[in-house]
């Protein structure tokens, strides 16, 4: 929060993506300690995206989906990681309130040698625009890849190939 404080983040600017781990959505403080800090540092709460596995929301589904309904009321958003790994995957995208899903890396990092993979890829973007969500493609790794997946019309990547990790200034 202090980082995005700093630099005067206004809604339209930039999103900070914040990972989470499972044990934060059964702690009953750290939603408070989010508006605290939120108060204090004065960022728009549209501009912080927490992001949990969905191994981590699956296996703590009913705190996961309060907790996620109360932040996401305070304005924050709320992205699902590492999709595609679990076994009913797609069945959760209805139950979990979300803005964004994240496509594991490990089917975008070979979606242009494997047909089953490029098959995962497809198939995540589509369902989760399909219930409204914007998509992210981890492991971005080269201008084909995000070629191909602009193809495909998924919204975002993160990646070497889109840019190497930065200090924040």
């Amino acid at each position: 929060f202090n980082e995005v404080a700093g630099r005067g983040a206004k809604a339209s600017d930039e999103t900070l993506f914040s990972n989470l781990s499972g044990q934060s959505l059964s702690d009953e403080t750290f939603i408070d300690d989010v508006r605290a800090l939120q108060k204090e540092t004065k960022v728009l709460p549209n501009s912080i995206c927490f992001e949990i596995t969905e191994t981590a929301a699956i296996d703590n589904l009913s705190d996961a989906v309060g907790f996620i309904s109360e932040i996401r009321e305070q304005g924050f958003r709320f992205a699902l990681d590492d999709f595609g790994v679990g076994m009913s995957s797609f069945t959760y995208l209805k139950t979990i309130p979300l803005d964004y899903l994240k496509i594991d890396g490990s089917f975008v990092l070979n979606m242009l040698k494997a047909p089953i993979d490029m098959g995962i890829v497809s198939a995540c973007n589509t369902i989760a625009h399909a219930v409204g969500l914007k998509t992210i493609a981890e492991f971005v790794e080269t201008s084909d890849i995000q070629d191909a997946l602009a193809k495909l019309g998924v919204d975002y990547g993160q990646g070497y190939g889109i840019a190497r990790p930065a200090p924040l200034q």
